[in-house]
């Protein structure tokens, strides 16, 4: 069966983003070893992506070309007047029974990029089996929080940490069980 992974950085204080969605403050950390932090090596090992609407606006924000091409990316949303792309397909009705579907299904592992939202319904759905977690050297005053809502209480168990010289600290969790 294959794996929904939640791969993202966040503050010291659990923000994923400012309160727009902007993740400008990744890039005022210093880097001096040019670390892409496994980033390569993750990406290899998925072939899907999962995201939010708003995480889906704020990457169209930057005006880059679409960064997960050559991989099957989804969007979680309830808007139903957009219409999918060829690079991303809209799943408006019961996201979790589809996402069921799509982690029995052949293939590499899902990539949950976020945001908070989406990360709570898919944890509490019992969805997400490993978190690979990058802790970085700031305090955000206000933003999105890694975990919006309401999250059920969860067990995890620590896999693996890894600290750079950038201060970023790596953390990699396998979920144990959520309360629900």
């Amino acid at each position: 069966m294959r794996k929904i992974r939640l791969y993202i950085a966040m503050s010291l204080n659990g923000k994923i983003a400012r309160p727009d969605g902007s993740v400008d403050w990744l890039e005022q950390i210093p880097n001096p070893d040019k670390t892409d932090y496994g980033y390569e090596a993750f990406f290899g090992e998925i072939d899907t992506t999962l995201q939010g609407f708003n995480t889906y606006q704020q990457l169209l924000s930057w005006e880059i070309p679409f960064p997960y091409s050559g991989k099957k990316n989804y969007v979680l949303t309830r808007k139903t007047h957009l219409e999918d792309t060829g690079e991303v397909e809209f799943i408006r009705e019961e996201p979790i029974k589809f996402l069921r579907q799509l982690k029995e299904q052949n293939g590499k592992d899902i990539w949950l990029i976020g945001g908070g939202k989406i990360n709570t319904l898919l944890l509490n759905a019992g969805l997400v089996d490993e978190m690979q977690i990058f802790v970085m050297p700031v305090i955000l005053s206000e933003g999105i929080d890694l975990f919006g809502g309401l999250p059920e209480e969860t067990s995890l168990r620590l896999l693996s940490s890894n600290s750079y010289s950038s201060g970023a600290v790596q953390l990699t969790y396998k979920i144990e069980n959520t309360s629900g």
